[in-house]
């Protein structure tokens, strides 16, 4: 008794056709390499300007009207805010590193793109076991008139370094 297993070869191929086309659709959603050489660029600036509390460089890469949500100190509007912020809290208290291999970049059609990664940050001359902290993030850039800038910020999860 010979069976005919040409419906089951036939779901089998789409199925793997699917697959492979949902591949290839999860790649092009990702940012080209030249955009996600151009956000991380900006990132490295934006925070170099940060740890080295060069607010003048680091305000040239915010918008004006930035709101940056952060899930422990909430709402901070305008570019002054933020500013001010950094000045008072962050200045030869606290620095930035981008987690290596954590970037992820992703167009925004006719704006910019989106930035999604983890950060960590650490407390110079005070640190300790419990003193580092990691978080993600989410930086939507966009590019007007030529010039990247950051328009929205959320800084959430923000923990403790797990050992």
């Amino acid at each position: 008794m010979k069976k005919n297993f040409a419906p089951l070869q036939a779901v089998l191929v789409a199925a793997l056709m699917a697959a492979a086309l949902g591949q290839v659709h999860a790649q092009n959603a990702a940012a080209p390499d030249a955009l996600f050489q151009t956000i991380q660029g900006l990132d490295t600036q934006l925070f170099d300007a940060y740890n080295r509390c060069d607010l003048e460089k680091f305000g040239s890469l915010l918008a004006d009207d930035l709101e940056f949500y952060h899930d422990k100190t909430g709402l901070s509007r305008g570019r002054p805010a933020l500013l001010e912020g950094i000045k008072n809290n962050i200045c030869g208290k606290v620095t930035r590193e981008l987690v290596p291999g954590t970037l992820e970049v992703y167009p925004i059609a006719d704006y910019g793109a989106v930035e999604i990664g983890v950060h960590r940050f650490h407390h110079p001359g005070h640190e300790t076991a419990d003193s580092v902290g990691e978080a993600k993030f989410i930086h939507l850039w966009q590019k007007k008139d030529g010039a990247w800038k950051v328009t929205r910020v959320i800084s959430f999860d923000h923990q403790a370094l797990k050992k």
